[in-house]
């Protein structure tokens, strides 16, 4: 039963005749995955926290940056270096202290989907990459759970829901994982701040929906939203039977870590954020960005090239000190190496793993300092 505290908190949603005390002791009982707290992740988070989903989990093993901030209202400055799943916990307590939240300070993995997924009745898919959408998709085809996917891209969204009474999954919609040169996401193509906004929201209603056994769930049929034309158009998704989830499920490159080497033959050398803080100065460091990508990072022993004019300006990059390649991700940086390895014949390039961030600039310049 509710006490008296949360009928106080729900007063205005037990008004609702489709909710009232049944629908939200429904609510008080389930239990929700969200796979992201980013763009749409966190409207999401909230609009399902205030509404008294009882049980919410969040998985993301990223850590805020100040360029999320625009889009990702759950978090401030004050959030800036923290892990998402984190930091999401710490502020939808305290925006409803009647919701238990559990964090999972990590990444989504073939060796952890199934042990975290198989505890919720929901999963919530707010992820922004390929490989992280089919994994989660195959673990909740094993697992026989509900599957609400958003995605962003620009000015357009979309939102349907996958696995519902035996209805259409993600493969029926994308049978294959796509080569990771063929994507693109919010930090390559870039995206309008209130967009993960208004699909987030509405990937929360789908949550409210299916909880409480109300309205018509967005099952077999993908909701497409223009946020510049303010248009909203209805495409239906057929269900296909033919696939060995089992198998698929197995795909090493449904691992996001290893989604972008599984592209491309090419043997990298890598390096992480805190062996370049340690011998900073043996390194030169090379952003291949576009102009005006945040974080800004400017200052000695660095080099500036974005990468469609890496072939114009190598005559810049020595070849005699090592240099640390880096962009956004990760990922932009690889194809960099590729190039200056294969096409100008460079030995001493490596991959900042996982790219840039606000937290590696800060301690960077605080050692240039020393």
């Amino acid at each position: 039963m509710l006490t008296e505290n949360e009928i106080a908190y729900y007063s205005r949603q037990l008004l609702v005749d489709e909710i009232g005390m049944a629908g939200q002791l429904k609510l008080k009982q389930a239990k929700v995955l969200v796979i992201g707290a980013g763009g749409l992740g966190c409207p999401l988070l909230q609009y399902i926290a205030a509404a008294g989903v009882g049980n919410i989990g969040i998985i993301d093993g990223d850590s805020v940056d100040v360029s999320n901030l625009h889009r990702q209202i759950l978090f401030d400055f004050n959030s800036i270096g923290k892990n998402k799943a984190v930091e999401s916990k710490n502020k939808l307590t305290a925006l409803n202290p009647y919701s238990e939240i559990e964090a999972f300070p990590f990444t989504l993995e073939t060796e952890n989907a199934l042990e975290i997924i198989q505890d919720y009745d929901i999963i919530v898919d707010c992820s922004d990459n390929y490989a992280t959408r089919f994994l989660v998709n195959d673990a909740c085809v094993l697992l026989r759970k509900v599957l609400v996917y958003g995605s962003i891209y620009r000015f357009e969204g979309q939102i349907t829901v996958f696995n519902f009474q035996n209805g259409p999954t993600y493969r029926c919609m994308f049978p294959e994982l796509p080569t990771e040169e063929s994507t693109s996401n919010c930090s390559l193509s870039g995206v309008i701040g209130v967009l993960p906004g208004v699909i987030g929201v509405l990937q929360a209603n789908e949550v409210i929906k299916i909880i409480t056994g109300i309205g018509e769930v967005l099952s077999g049929k993908l909701l497409v939203y223009n946020a510049l034309k303010n248009t909203t158009d209805f495409f239906l998704i057929n269900k296909n039977q033919e696939f060995d989830y089992e198998a698929l499920f197995k795909d090493k490159r449904l691992n996001k870590e290893n989604y972008s080497s599984s592209c491309s033959n090419l043997e990298v050398n890598e390096i992480n954020h805190q062996q370049v803080l340690d011998e900073s100065d043996q390194y030169i460091l090379l952003d291949v960005r576009e102009v005006g990508e945040l974080p800004f990072f400017e200052g000695e022993n660095i080099l500036k090239i974005p990468l469609g004019e890496l072939k114009n300006h190598v005559n810049i990059i020595p070849k005699t000190k090592n240099i640390v390649v880096f962009c956004k991700s990760g990922n932009r940086s690889k194809k960099a190496i590729e190039i200056l390895q294969n096409d100008f014949e460079y030995d001493n390039v490596i991959n900042l793993i996982n790219g840039i961030s606000t937290q590696f600039i800060e301690e960077w310049e605080r050692k240039k300092k020393h």
